[in-house]
């Protein structure tokens, strides 16, 4: 086999392997991101008597506030 041919197997395998790397890490770290924003959907932490910040100003203001 010619040292041309062998070096071009090498490289392709490397970014064979550069490639599934990079897809694993993208998918574990994805994975992550999913499970703590679940953890925040689901939480039961948050009270039901808190509203967001956006919901409170609007009865505050009132219906003259038109």
């Amino acid at each position: 086999m010619k040292q041309s041919t062998f070096a071009a197997l090498v490289l392709m395998l490397a970014a064979a392997v550069g490639a599934l790397t990079a897809a694993w890490l993208y998918v574990r770290r994805r994975e992550k991101e999913l499970d703590e924003y679940e953890q925040l959907l689901f939480s039961e932490d948050l009270d039901e008597d808190e509203a967001p910040a956006g919901d409170a100003a609007a009865p505050a203001a009132g219906p003259d506030a038109e």
